[in-house]
């Protein structure tokens, strides 16, 4: 056996302890707390942020749109006004004079320089003037367009802003018509005035910005023709083929008034799309943005952000773990004193002084009921040593051995019990009871009547044999009982007595003359031949009086006891339950009477105890116990349990008293008043009292 590791006491309290499980997972929890509000923090700014920079960009481009169509606008309306000044010049003698009209635009008027084609016809649809760059060209030259254009003004009397003129990109024009009127209002003829696409008085490349490829900024008209563009290659192109802007034209002309000034923004996963109309030349001006560009500046300094937010997380979740792990240095602490006090219990005694915290709360409540627990501990250990000093005491001046066992292990053997067995007690306790016993077939044979046993009779009542160190034999009466009645795993404890002097005696034919075989008490011819020698010493011996009232002090008494309702155990449980009844009630008998006198059975279930020099209430207290002690026996046989009870009469040895028949006889009728008057009782007889009608069997009250 090795002896079990004593831990180390710390005999004083540290200033800083390594924090426990809680308090780590209570760290990780605040830490995981700070991370998880500042990601939502940041998400949210993040957020709220893009969604502020996209309302901006939104805005700033919806307004540039509008503010390019108020600019086109004003350019529209310019070249009205200037062709209106030019209008105004025209006189109905001018125009019925084509050298007056040719001089006048040549040179009268310096507005006419403004177009790069001037035109001026009559009433009548004939072309009178066709200037193109300042020089007169014939009439012939005008393009079907021009031609329509200044027959619809004729025709309407109003000013006109024609649609795009097309033909090579270069030569893309806007045709400006303004009628001339008599004097009574009716229309005298037309003067028109084009411009170029891309001349400085409609759409000079100098509006557009310079080319970006995250931007771009388009005029085009109703039906899709780009006019201008950051990208002179696509003039004259669809709209439907602009990235961005050809998913949004459709349903911007699906708009009830599409071509008003204000501006209207389409954001698109990929792009920003603002568009702005012209209501007077149909025309419409947009401006399409690449969403992640547009957001770029905005993204650095969220990631600047999300580094700072970072940090700032990182120092946040520490401070907040430092402040968790600084409240939590009381319980910290506690929890050492604790492991303290732990290891104090596994030594058994309080080898150091405990230094427990000073807290409030919660952990002060802990730490007084810990304190608490240290007293109470303090006074078991005290209380303990006074008991183990006791246990010892008993196990070393015991007249009998005691052994206690658990599951097969002597874990208590007393001083009587190891010089019985030959050992010393350290050589047994901790070993197994098998060393006790001979052969493994012994030690098989002893457990399964332990079993038995103990589920018969919830004891143990037996002589055994064990094996001494030496491997001689020993033989001892061996009574045993659980420490616990209803759970044998709390071990047992084994009463020793050393028999093997009876057993050599018991071996001889002498034993076998004067012994009942199965229960090993005396038998009738034994007991009669001890009865008839106590009453010839009775006889010889001169009659003394007690000192205390005078009376004869007593030669003793003889007890007659009959087992009530035994027969019931021998016709249901079979008479192999019978004889284990008998032996059971020859061992109880025995047991309680061996030091005062002698017990024998007479037959059947009928026993005699004989109890020389006992005064009659000592008898009666003697037959009392036993009466008691067989009715609270109830052994179970076949799954069933069965009551027995000991009717007892008691008869006292007195001078009327010669011989063994008139005793037994006296007996008998004391036991049979005790059967009639209900059974499992003890009556007293005096021989003068017995009848003398003779014995009424009793057998039938059995």
């Amino acid at each position: 056996m090795t002896a079990a590791h004593t831990p180390t006491l710390p005999t004083e309290s540290p200033g800083w302890t390594m924090p426990g499980t809680l308090v780590l997972r209570l760290m990780l929890v605040a830490v995981l707390a700070v991370a998880l509000s500042g990601i939502l923090a940041a998400w949210v700014v993040t957020r709220a942020s893009s969604e502020e920079a996209m309302r901006r960009v939104v805005a700033q481009q919806t307004e540039e749109v509008e503010v390019v169509a108020r600019l086109l606008a004003s350019k529209i309306e310019q070249s009205q006004k200037v062709l209106r000044t030019v209008a105004g010049g025209i006189t109905p003698v001018t125009l019925a004079s084509p050298s007056s009209l040719e001089w006048l635009l040549q040179q009268g008027l310096p507005a006419v320089q403004f177009f790069d084609t001037m035109q001026v016809a009559r009433d009548n649809g004939e072309l009178s003037l066709n200037l193109r760059g300042g020089r007169i060209h014939d009439a012939t030259e005008v393009d079907p367009a021009e031609r329509d254009v200044l027959r619809r003004t004729l025709v309407d009397g109003k000013p006109l802003v024609s649609e795009l003129i097309a033909g090579r990109t270069t030569e893309a024009r806007v045709m400006f018509t303004m009628p001339l009127h008599r004097d009574d209002g009716s229309v005298l003829g037309v003067v028109a005035g084009a411009l170029r696409l891309q001349s400085q008085g409609l759409l000079p490349p100098s509006m557009i910005l310079p080319a970006r490829d995250d931007s771009r900024l388009l005029v085009f008209t109703r039906d899709g023709t780009i006019l201008s563009h950051s990208d002179p290659s696509r003039i004259m192109g669809k709209v439907s083929d602009e990235p961005g802007l050809g998913s949004v034209y459709p349903r911007w002309l699906k708009d009830p008034l599409p071509l008003v000034a204000r501006g209207v923004t389409h954001v698109q996963p990929d792009h920003v799309v603002s568009v702005a109309g012209m209501p007077l030349p149909q025309w419409m001006v947009a401006r399409v943005s690449t969403s992640q560009a547009l957001l770029a500046p905005l993204a650095g300094a969220q990631r600047s952000a999300w580094w700072l937010a970072a940090v700032s997380m990182v120092a946040c979740g520490l401070v907040a773990a430092s402040f968790i792990g600084w409240l939590a240095r009381p319980l910290g602490r506690l929890t050492h004193s604790a492991r303290q006090l732990e290891a104090q219990g596994i030594q058994g005694a309080a080898t150091a002084r405990i230094h427990w915290p000073a807290a409030d709360g919660e952990v002060g409540e802990l730490v007084e009921i810990f304190r608490r627990l240290a007293q109470q501990r303090s006074a078991q250990h005290a209380h303990r040593a006074t008991l183990d000093g006791q246990f010892k005491a008993i196990l070393d001046s015991a007249s009998v051995g005691i052994v206690i066992s658990r599951n097969g292990v002597l874990e208590v053997v007393g001083r009587q019990a190891a010089l019985m067995l030959g050992y010393a007690a350290h050589e047994l306790e901790g070993r197994p009871s098998r060393m006790l016993y001979a052969s493994d077939a012994d030690h098989e044979r002893m457990g399964e009547r332990v079993q038995t046993e103990f589920a018969s009779h919830g004891a143990f009542d037996a002589d055994v044999c064990f094996a001494r160190k030496d491997g001689s034999p020993v033989w001892a009466r061996v009574q045993g009982r659980a420490v616990q009645p209803e759970a044998m795993a709390g071990g047992t404890v084994w009463i020793l007595e050393d028999i093997t002097a009876a057993r050599e005696a018991q071996s001889q034919h002498m034993w076998e003359r004067t012994h009942d075989v199965l229960t090993g008490l005396f038998n009738r011819p034994a007991f009669d031949e001890k009865l008839t020698l106590l009453l010839a010493e009775r006889a010889a011996r001169p009659r003394q009086l007690s000192r205390e009232d005078g009376e004869a002090a007593g030669d003793g008494v003889v007890l007659f006891l009959d087992l009530d309702h035994f027969t019931l155990v021998n016709d249901v449980a079979g008479h192999d339950a019978g004889d284990d009844v008998l032996r059971h009630v020859a061992r109880l008998l025995e047991s309680n009477v061996r030091k005062i006198g002698w017990a024998a059975r007479l037959g059947g279930d009928e026993f005699a105890v004989v109890l020389p020099g006992c005064v009659p209430a000592r008898g009666h207290a003697v037959a009392e116990q036993l009466r008691a002690a067989v009715h609270a026996w109830q052994p179970s046989y076949q799954g069933r349990s069965f009551t027995l009870g000991a009717s007892i009469g008691m008869v006292v040895l007195d001078a009327s008293l010669q011989d063994v028949a008139s005793v037994l006889s006296a007996a008998d009728m004391a036991c049979y008043d005790a059967k009639r008057a209900g059974r499992n009782r003890v009556e007293t007889r005096q021989a003068a009292q017995a009848s003398a009608s003779g014995r009424i069997a009793l057998g039938a009250l059995s």
